[in-house]
Order: structure tokens, then sequence, then C-alpha cells
């Protein structure tokens, strides 16, 4: 019987190549396998789609097998396993799943034998004439060197591949040309790829830290802090910087792990709005841009997990070795995985050897989970030189809690990134890090901590002055912007739109329309959209770069960019005032001042006239002035109102509209009687008004004006 395993085939398998696959049915995880003697690179995740009788199954003798080891990250998963198999093997059933490429069927254990493993047989969903077995129809399948390998052994591949599955599946050896096929559709990594994948960001360093803000948001984690401290190698023999990205989100188990430091996985078939990874790569671009080496701590409820990705640990090497070491929760402790303890430990050997981390600084750094915290720290060291110095530059902050220096991390350089129609230099969000995490989120709800100080958050469709909503269709799909003017971003010179995209800044200060062949035109005037929706496709494609900060040169983009210039130069021409300004004047105060709860992390409207320079660092709902609860909900700007703030042009913002014309107009009579044209005393409030009842008259109703 195919179910049946005997001592010998047990043996037969114990030292052959070993896959993690995940056993699912009907979406629910019944438990973490090995695949021991894959024939290929077999998908991650069985999902079982039918259960039938093995005596329908006459064929599974013809068909290939492989061997599936139990290998559960916790006891339910164990319980869900013995329970699986113990259903197959009483009422002598097969369990069947299908993958896009192969088609699987468990088998029943044989009877009166453990449920430690059983076999599985395999075969290809496609005709063998029209694609080989191993071939992937004209595509290259990529095998990485097994992480966990104990001996840094290199892939097998080709014949060699091919050989062993013929001889542990019983068939007949194929064979020199159908080998040769087989050798065309396996490579090595080399080692020097780590490098290539940097220069994903190489147009800028704060890309690469973005990767792992995104991971750590997509983690739920509610508490993120980056940080560079000093650190003492016992490679170098000396001190060196380490960076430090630490967060408590949920953390990743072994599988999990393996598939973050691993290549070429599968994108996502559904775009998750709430989920900005998307495309599988960004620890791996973003870590070997910032520096040559990596390490990875992650901890779950149940499980503990170490990765290694290093240029240093695989230099002159032919193909890629990525230590992995993981822990399992036994009682009330996390303990080495009693399965590959022999192999976990020559991997903890390895990073002991080629990091700063022994067993005490683990043990330190392990020391920040609470006793069931959960999260992920991410460590990385021999950081980007820019000639003798680092490419980053990082400067700690006051202690206690000041708001007067805070601590923050620049790009050395302090280079502004170019945009057309830009002619300030003034532009803190490109070289300085604590600018670029203010505005990162569209919603922003994560709180942030660089080099020990809190960022504030700066959500910018709430900090803005004679705000406009617009709506709009493109290529069938809605949008809405949000237009408006910024004291903050007139005195800099800067204008242009703020794309956003899952929430996350993609692009910034985008000039549009009339703001690319003026530089001043549009000074301080700010748009907010997100383009979630427009950005994406039926079939899941999104038009996005993969490093995140841009977008792909594609019709719906270019529509966007026409619609986006349209807007604005309505804007512009309906609702900017076309008088001389000064900086420090406060003209662009915003519609609304907002505060940020540091419990519930929600958004609070500041009451008109109150001093938000009066606010303490840590603010809570049951404070001034508003004087609530948590469990309230956000306040919301009402959108397509233009709404003015009480002080602007020395009018209230409760006084009728009729009325206000009436003042403006009287106001303009008495400035134009008592000033001459050529007065030098003259002041900006002056020039508003003047200005403004210019406008106004013309559009005065007839009861407003003189006799």
């Amino acid at each position: 019987m195919m179910g049946d395993l005997g001592v010998e085939d047990k043996l037969s398998f114990e030292d052959r190549f070993k896959q993690y696959v995940m056993v699912k049915k009907d979406g629910k995880i019944i438990c973490s396998t090995q695949c021991l003697n894959p024939p290929v690179n077999m998908p991650s995740i069985w999902n079982i789609t039918d259960i039938v009788r093995q005596e329908k199954l006459d064929f599974l003798s013809d068909l290939s097998r492989c061997l599936l080891r139990r290998s559960p990250e916790n006891s339910h998963q164990e319980k869900e396993w013995d329970a699986f198999l113990g259903f197959l093997q009483k009422y002598k059933k097969v369990a069947i799943g299908k993958h896009e490429r192969f088609q699987f069927f468990i088998l029943p254990p044989k009877e009166g034998s453990s449920f430690n493993c059983t076999f599985a047989c395999y075969r290809e969903r496609r005709k063998p004439s029209e694609c080989p077995v191993g071939k992937a129809s004209g595509s290259t399948s990529h095998v990485i060197e097994d992480a966990c390998s104990p001996c840094n052994e290199e892939a097998v591949i080709g014949a060699q591949t091919c050989d062993l599955s013929a001889k542990a599946s019983g068939r007949p050896e194929k064979t020199n040309v159908q080998n040769i096929s087989l050798e065309s559709n396996f490579v090595h990594a080399n080692p020097s790829y780590l490098k290539t994948l940097g220069h994903t960001h190489s147009g800028w360093s704060f890309g690469a830290i973005a990767e792992f803000v995104d991971n750590s948001r997509d983690a739920k984690a509610t508490k993120l802090e980056i940080s560079i401290d000093m650190i003492f190698s016992r490679v170098v023999g000396r001190e060196i910087p380490m960076l430090c990205i630490i967060d408590d989100g949920c953390g990743m188990n072994h599988q999990e792990m393996l598939q973050m430091v691993s290549f070429g996985h599968k994108q996502p078939d559904a775009d998750d709005p709430n989920r900005i990874g998307r495309f599988g790569i960004g620890f791996k671009t973003g870590a070997m841009k910032l520096g040559k080496d990596a390490l990875v701590l992650t901890q779950t409820t149940n499980s503990r997990s170490i990765a290694f990705l290093s240029q240093t640990l695989n230099e002159g090497k032919d193909n890629l070795e990525i230590p992995i070491v993981s822990y399992y929760r036994y009682g009330q402790f996390m303990e080495l995985d009693k399965q590959h303890e022999t192999l976990f430990k020559h991997n903890l050997k390895a990073i002991k050897e080629f990091s700063p981390f022994d067993k005490y600084f683990i043990g330190q750094k392990v020391g920040l989970f609470s006793k069931d915290g959960t999260g992920t720290h991410i460590y990385i060291w021999n950081l980007e030189e820019w000639g003798p110095n680092y490419s980053l530059q990082w400067e700690s902050g006051i202690t206690g809690g000041s708001s007067f220096h805070q601590g923050d991390i620049l790009i050395r350089s302090r280079r502004v990134r170019a945009r057309p129609g830009q002619m300030t230099q003034m532009v803190p969000l490109d070289y300085s890090l604590r600018s670029y995490l203010e505005v990162i989120f569209l919603d922003p709800r994560i709180k942030i901590y660089v080099q020990g100080s809190q960022v504030k958050s700066r959500p910018l469709a709430r900090s803005l002055n004679r705000t406009v909503v617009e709506n709009g269709t493109i290529m069938g799909k809605l949008v809405q912007l949000t237009l408006g003017c910024n004291q903050l971003e007139w005195e800099e010179a800067n204008c242009g739109i703020f794309l956003y995209w899952h929430g996350r800044l993609i692009e910034a200060y985008k000039r549009v329309g009339s703001m690319m062949h003026n530089g001043d035109r549009g000074r301080g005037v700010i748009g907010v959209i997100d383009v979630t929706n427009l950005m994406a496709e039926d079939n899941g494609h999104v038009w996005v770069h993969n490093n995140k900060q841009g977008f792909q040169d594609c019709e719906v983009y270019a529509e966007l960019e026409k619609w986006l210039g349209e807007r604005s130069d309505k804007y512009l021409d309906e609702h900017v005032d076309k008088v001389e300004l000064k900086a420090g004047s406060g003209v662009y105060k915003p519609d609304n001042e907002w505060v940020q709860c540091d419990k519930c992390r929600k958004w609070r409207m500041l009451s008109h006239g109150f001093n938000s320079k009066t606010l303490p660092l840590q603010w809570f709902c049951y404070m001034k002035p508003f004087n609530g609860e948590c469990e309230a909900s956000e306040q919301e700007v009402e959108p397509g109102v233009i709404t003015i703030s009480s002080k602007r042009l020395g009018y209230s913002s409760t006084e009728d509209p009729e009325e206000i014309k009436c003042k403006l107009s009287r106001q303009a009579v008495g400035t134009s009687k008592y000033m001459g044209e050529n007065d030098s005393s003259h002041t900006m409030e002056d020039d508003q008004a003047k200005n403004s009842s210019a406008q106004t008259r013309k559009r005065l109703r007839r009861s407003c004006r003189k006799s």
C-alpha cells in the first residue's frame, strides 16, 4: 500500500532536501510540515480541496511521491495534524489538493503507525506534451539553497536533482536529454546578488527605511523605534554604528521568516487596501541598501526566530547561505526546536562568528520583549559609507522629552530631490528622517520614535487653510483631492501634490499644471490625494514601482496628472490671494488645528482661539480643550466647503457672508480716504483689505452699495 511507511523508507528520506509546507483546509491551518525529497521547489501552501476514498484512485501507485513530516508551530497544529491523519487512516481516504502546476494526494498512514509522517503523491496538471516534467512553461524556476543547511552544501541542480527524485520514487531514471532540460531550470543565487538588491533604493536612502516602516504597520504595530547606536564588534575589534528598527507588531513564525528572507515568492492575488507590502522584496532591498549585514529577531506568542542576511558571511562563496534559528514555546519558556536542534545550533554558531551578537547580546535583545510580548527587531551594521564617513548622519536629542532639540537621522549629503519647476532647496523631507516620517502616512496612527524622541505626526489634509475638497472621476474610478494653503510650506517656498497609496506617501511635492512652469506659482499650496483604487487593475496588477517611490508611466497616471493640473490651477485662480506675503505673518493659519491623543491615536479638533502651543508633549482626550473620552468618534471637516479661520482678514467665521462683504467695502472706503497711494507706512493687512475690497466691490449686492 502506498501509504505504508517502513523503516527503510524513513531512512531513505532523512538526508534529503527539506522544504516547509503549510497544509490547509477551508482556509484554516492544519499543520506546518517538512516536505522531504520534493522533485522541484514545491508551493509553500497546500490547500486541500477534496477528500475521497483511496480505492477510487487506482492511479496513485504510478505517481511520484514525497514525504510529509509534521513540524508544528504550536500544540494546536499538533492536535490538528493527528486528527487529520487519524481521519484519513480510519476511513481509508485520501486528501486532494490543487495548485496551478501540481495536484497533490496526501495518503493515510499505515495501520498502527504513528502520525509523525506520511506519504504524498503528486503529478503535474499540464499534459506532458505541453510542458515536460520540471519545465516551467518557458520560465525559469529559481531555487535558493536551503537557508538552514548545516553544511552549506550547494543546491542540488539539474541531473542530480532528477536522479535523486527518480530513485526515491521508484521511477526509471531519465535520459541525458531529459536531464539537460531539467538542468536549465534551476539556478544558484550568488552572494553578489545581495549587493544588487540594494540598488533598488540607490536614489534615496529613506526609501529603504520606509520598507521597514511599511512592514511594521502591516504587522499592526502600535510603536516603532528607529535609532543608530554604537556597539562593539569583535570582528573588527572596535565600536561600529548599528541601525536598529524595533516594533511591537505580531511578529513572524518560522515559515513567515523563511519567506521574508527568500526570493521569488508569488505576489498576492488580492490587493488588500489595509496592507502596504506587495512585492515581497522590501526587507532584502532595504537592508542591503543601508548596510552589508542584517539580523532579524522576531517573536510571536508561540515562537521566536532569528535570521541572518549577510554579505560578510557569504564573502567568497559560490552560493547564498541564510542561517535561520527557530525556538518554540514549551510551557513558560522558549526552547530551541528539538526536531532540528543540531541544524539550528550550527546556524547559531555562524551568527555568533560573523556578527556582534553573542548569546549574551541576543539575550539582552530578547529581554526587550515582555513576558508575552510580540514584535520584530531588525539590526543592520557595516552601514553604507560616504567617503570617510557614513551616508547616514545621526543626532541625539536632549533627554527628558524636550521639544527644543529632538534627535534625528539625516542623509549626509543634504541633497534635495529634483522636481520639475522647483526652485527652493528647503525641503527637509528629502534629507531629514523625522520630517519624512511626519507625513509618511495619510492617517497616522502608529507611534514612531527617532533617536529616542517621538515624531509629531503631521496629517497634511488637516493642516491646511482655505481647504477645498475636489471630487472627480478618472477612467471610471472615483478620486478625491484635498487642496489648501500651508504656512510652513509657503515660508519654505514649497508647493505640490502629495500622492498616497494604501495610505502611504509615494510622491511628495509633485508639481502639476502651471506649477511646473513657474517656480513661484502656487507657493504654499498643498494637495493631498489617495490613489489606491486608481493605481490597481482588476487582475491584481498595480502601477507602483517596487521601491514604492513613484508610479509607472501608464495611461491612468497620465490622466491623473492632467486632472490634478486642472484642479490645482482652478484652485489658484479662485482662492489664492494676489498679495505679497511676509514670512512669519501667519496668513495661512490652518482652518482647524488638530491634536492627536497619545492613547487612542484619534485626532481631535481644537476650538477656535485655543493656543496649541500650550499643549503638553503627551496629550490625552480627557485634557483641555477636548475634555472628553477616547471612545468618542473623530470629527470630520465637511468636504467641498471653504472654511475660514476666526482671525482671517479681521472678521469672525460666524458672521453672515453678506455682512462680511459690506464690512470689507467700508474698510476699503476708509483706507482710500485716509491713506495716500504712495504712503509707505501701510501694512500687509492694509494691502489685504485693499485687494480684497477691490475684488468684492464687483460682486456686492445693491443693498451693500453706497447710494
